[in-house]
Parts: structure tokens; sequence; C-alpha cells
């Protein structure tokens, strides 16, 4: 339901009764605060509460309208008006006592399944400016975990290497987060280095990379596969022309 749509229809509608029968003589902002509030228990209280020039003009309880002390004579009798038309206040009822609590709800759940999710970790290793000769700045990167918490760490066998140094988290488009950690070393001393990430998506089975393992850069796996695709292609193409060739002579002999 179009909540804008529906006072905005109803009270245009009848502005003119409205104004006539409470004796408004100047234009006026009325100002509408519909929702519910979801208490210990998840019992859902709803309410309504209408203003006119920022003063409390009336609220709404119990399929009730009833009017604001600072409301005066006015608010009670718009009071009065208002409480002689069941359908409306019905309708009312029904938005703050059943459709709203049902979508705040539904807006919960999506919102904890959302906060809940797990996201692995992906990590890849690079080198930073040397911070000075003979020196290897040493950079683990990790990226699209969620949740936050994360542990990151160089290591040398199973010591930790307390000269690491973790940046600031940084946010990624899809709501997961990006995480660097950097190890300052002679460049003799980077051989044996690992990085170990934990998180808690891993179950238990941490990322350790290594530095100066050999790896497979994702884009010439990629291009091998469209190499070697395209030799078997062109492989079957001539064994199609080879074969067709051979046929060839024994089809014409024994047209004669």
């Amino acid at each position: 339901m179009d909540l804008e749509k529906f006072f905005h229809t109803y009270f245009t509608n009848h502005q003119g009764f409205y104004i006539s029968q409470l004796m408004f003589k100047d234009s006026f902002d009325l100002q509408v605060i519909l929702g519910c509030e979801l208490h210990s228990g998840k019992d859902f209280v709803g309410f309504l509460q209408i203003a006119i020039q920022g003063f409390e003009f009336m609220s709404f309880q119990n399929e009730t309208f009833f009017p604001s002390p600072k409301g005066g004579e006015k608010a009670q009798k718009a009071c009065l008006l208002l409480n002689l038309s069941p359908a409306f206040k019905h309708t009312i009822h029904k938005l703050i006592s059943d459709i709203f609590p049902r979508f705040t709800l539904g807006l919960l759940d999506a919102g904890k399944t959302y906060l809940q999710r797990q996201v692995k970790p992906e990590a890849w290793l690079s080198s930073g400016p040397s911070p000075e000769p003979g020196h290897l700045l040493l950079v683990c990167h990790v990226s699209g975990f969620y949740p936050k918490p994360v542990w990151v760490m160089w290591m040398q066998g199973e010591q930790e290497q307390q000269g690491t140094q973790r940046g600031d988290f940084l946010p990624n488009a899809d709501g997961t987060w990006y995480l660097q950690a950097t190890l300052d070393v002679a460049v003799g001393e980077a051989a044996g280095l690992a990085c170990r990430v934990k998180h808690s998506s891993l179950g238990g089975q941490d990322l350790v990379l290594y530095w100066g393992a050999p790896h497979r850069p994702l884009g010439l796996v990629f291009l091998a596969v469209i190499v070697a695709l395209a030799l078997l292609t062109g492989l079957g193409f001539w064994l199609r022309k080879y074969w067709t060739h051979r046929e060839a002579p024994s089809s014409a002999f024994l047209l004669k």
C-alpha cells in the first residue's frame, strides 16, 4: 500500500469538509507519523500521531482518535468527526497492527540473514616500495571476506612476525571487506615467510600463502586454455579434410 497516496487521496477528497467544519481560516501544514515499535518479547505497538503547524493535534489508539491537550477545541471536533468513519479507522488499525508488524518482521529476518552470512576471503601476495636498500616490503592482500573480524599475520613457521603492520579495513562495493598486512624484511630473510589468514568462513582451515612459492597467474591459465582449444579445433578441421580427400577417389570409382 502506498501510504503517501492513501493519506493524500483521503485528505484531498475531504479537505473542504474538514476545513469548513473546523473553521480553519488560513492554509496549514499537516504532519503525520505512522508506524509501529517492536518491544521485548516481539510485541508490536502501533501508533499514529498528527500535528498541525508542528504542534501535536491528535493521536490514534485502540481504533479511536484522541485529541491532544494542545489541540484545543479544533482537535476535539476533528476527533469527533474522524471517529464517525469506521472504514477509515479500520484501515488505520489494520496498518499499524497487522501490515506494519509483518513488514517489519520481514525486514528484520532479511537483515539477520544478510548480517549472518559468511563469505570466504581471497588472498594474494605482492611486494611494495622498498623501504631501504637491501630490504623488501612484503604485502599480503586479503579481500572479499565477511563478517569483518579477520586475523592476518606474517609467519616464519609457527612463529608470528611481530613486525607485521596491518592497514585499515576498507569496504568493497558488495559489502565485504579488504585488509592488507605488510612486513619489512631484509632480502636474505624473506625465504620461508608466509602469510596466514584466519576467518570464521574458513571453518578452521587457515589460508597460508608462502612468499616466493611458484604460482600461475589466472590470465596465463586462461590464455593456455584458449590456445589448447584453438589447436584442437584446427586439428579437427584438418582430420575432416584429410578423410574427405581419402574417401573421394573410392566414391568416384563406384560411380563409374
